[in-house]
């Protein structure tokens, strides 16, 4: 039990490291709002003063309450409440965009994490609960940062005034008092620690459901051809029902952790009413104590009230900055070595030294051994069937992943000796599976090198083959390409992305079945450019097809179970 308490302990603590950073940059505007809370709280703790001193006086010397003393008192609280009302509004206003920020900053610093993360973490990771982390997971940090220190400080205020206080009235009803306060701490946590795990589940769930409408969506012109609507509504409902099912657990964690306090908020005010009432028929409190009692009472209660209730704000942020460590918590597996130096004026030597690779720490090799040299300007067809590793060789060049063992050298420099940013941007690729961004042609074709003149990336398009169907589009380079460039064909996404490349003229190509989704005749076009493209520069072409490398001087085979270094025969 006290290892759990500890384990969880240490949980929050780490958690908090996360968080507590965030309110660095603006932490005068935070000591301003608890200044502010202060100010509030003064309001709330003089009511009870100002009407003991009234009642007292009307009970015990009638003749000293005067016309002239009420209206100062009024006019004293009329004062505070001026102060608490823009005291108040500052908290609710500049209070609120504090957390708002924060909440902003995380969300930057989190989605630029994902941008760091390898390859290998997207391979395993659902994309729809990356998007929920980032979105809805962080809703509630707004909240949370601004009232958790507030309301904190301000309990924290309102407890210790009025324990002084009402000592000063009648030490054993304010110990009884106080004395139940921890036995509504404690059976309200029985109920708090379910309910900030059913936060959690439901927050996964709810990114499971990201990643089902996601994966449907994205996929749902395959759906429609096999005609297959009923089996994606069955999946989602599936989904769903599990998500209801969380939700009904969660809220009711909620009903009994609000029927928890709203039991002790009754049993607190009897107990002063009854115990108040006996005192004061034994001469111990006065009336005006006991109405001042009933006062501050309240007043304490209200804050507990609000300070528990925020519980299930709290628990919902703890949620959300907890999944935010998760996610900051994985590391960057492939980041700059110490001392990394840029990449400039390459030749292209590239060479493969007894490089092995597996994709699992301890699995099997994918690639075993390879030893392979490559000439400034020379062009090397990767060839083999599917499975073979050729696409994982040419990955292993960008540092996409890293090499298991051995060394990877660009103009005779280890690859990692260089800062990734430099290495990329000396690389250019023409993957299989093409991607297109939600907007126009242009932008599209501008990814290659952003903030291309216009002529430039026309020029491109025409190396690629492109501009003419472009020009055919109805608004030319301006059309938008639909999300992930549904509005275009195959051929036609493809030459797209051939000619981002053309755009960013790298030294080293890889081509990876540049040319396999084109017709024959946008073929052999597309293969002229590449032809044009490839003189002087470094290229790995991976294909299946012979048309695709016969420009290739070099030819190597990989196969499925071992990707080797051997020469290949190939028919000219």
């Amino acid at each position: 039990m006290q290892h759990t308490q500890r384990r969880t302990m240490q949980d929050n603590l780490r958690i908090f490291r996360h968080f507590l950073p965030y309110f660095k940059p603006r932490l005068p505007v935070l000591l301003l709002d608890l200044f502010c809370a202060s100010l509030t709280t003064i309001c709330d703790l003089v009511l009870p003063l100002i009407v003991r001193y009234i009642t007292n006086l009307g009970t015990t010397n009638l003749a000293a309450l005067t016309i002239a003393t009420v209206v100062k008192l009024s006019l004293l609280y009329v004062a505070l409440r001026i102060v608490d009302t823009a005291a108040n509004y500052f908290m609710q206003s500049v209070g609120h965009i504090m957390g708002t920020h924060i909440e902003t900053d995380m969300r930057r610093d989190l989605f630029a994490h994902m941008q760091k993360l390898p390859h290998a973490y997207y391979s395993k990771t659902k994309i729809g609960q990356l998007m929920s982390r980032i979105t809805s997971d962080l809703f509630d940090i707004t909240e949370f940062a601004h009232h958790f220190p507030e309301e904190l400080f301000i309990t924290s205020i309102k407890v210790v005034v009025a324990f002084v206080i009402l000592c000063g009235m009648n030490i054993p009803l304010t110990l009884i008092i106080f004395a139940s306060l921890p036995l509504m701490v404690v059976f309200s946590d029985r109920f708090a620690k379910p309910m900030r795990k059913s936060f959690k589940d439901s927050r996964h769930q709810l990114g499971e459901i990201n990643a089902r409408v996601e994966d449907s969506l994205s996929g749902i012109r395959v759906v429609k051809s096999f005609a297959n609507e009923d089996i994606e509504e069955e999946k989602f409902a599936e989904g769903n029902s599990a998500f209801l099912s969380v939700k009904r657990r969660m809220y009711h964690n909620m009903a009994g952790f609000h029927s928890v306090t709203r039991m002790f908020d009754g049993i607190m005010y009897i107990l002063v009413v009854c115990v108040g009432a006996i005192f004061m028929i034994q001469g111990r409190i006065s009336a005006a104590d006991l109405v001042a009692y009933l006062l501050y009472v309240t007043t304490l209660l209200a804050s507990v009230r609000r300070l528990v209730e925020f519980t299930e704000n709290f628990q919902r942020g703890v949620t959300g900055i907890e999944r935010f460590a998760e996610v900051m918590e994985e590391p960057v597996a492939i980041h700059d070595l110490p001392g990394a130096r840029e990449l400039e004026d390459v030749s292209g030597k590239l060479e493969f030294d007894d490089v092995s690779f597996a994709y699992d720490d301890g699995g099997t090799n994918v690639l075993s051994h390879i030893n392979l040299h490559v000439n400034p300007g020379e062009s090397v067809a990767l060839v083999g069937p599917s499975g073979g590793g050729k696409t994982t060789l040419c990955n292993l060049i960008p540092r996409f992943y890293e090499v298991t063992s051995g060394v990877i050298r660009i103009d005779g420099t280890d690859i990692r000796d260089y800062t990734l940013h430099s290495l990329r941007k000396q690389i250019g690729m023409v993957q299989q599976d093409v991607y297109l961004f939600s907007g126009t042609v242009l932008t599209n074709i501008e990814y290659g090198r952003p903030g291309a003149t216009r002529e430039e990336i026309i020029q491109a398009a025409k190396l690629a083959g492109a501009h003419e169907f472009i020009s055919e589009l109805e608004n030319g380079y301006d059309t938008y390409v639909g999300e992930h460039g549904v509005k275009l064909s195959g051929g036609q996404k493809q030459r797209i992305s051939i000619a981002r490349v053309f755009l960013k003229n790298p030294p080293i190509l890889i081509l990876d079945e540049a040319t396999s989704a084109l017709d024959n005749e946008s073929e052999h076009l597309v293969q002229q450019s590449l032809e044009g493209l490839m003189k002087g520069r470094t290229t790995f072409t991976i294909a299946h097809r012979l048309t695709t490398i016969r420009g290739a001087a070099r030819p190597y085979w990989c196969s499925p179970t071992r990707a080797s270094s051997s020469r290949a025969a190939t028919t000219r």
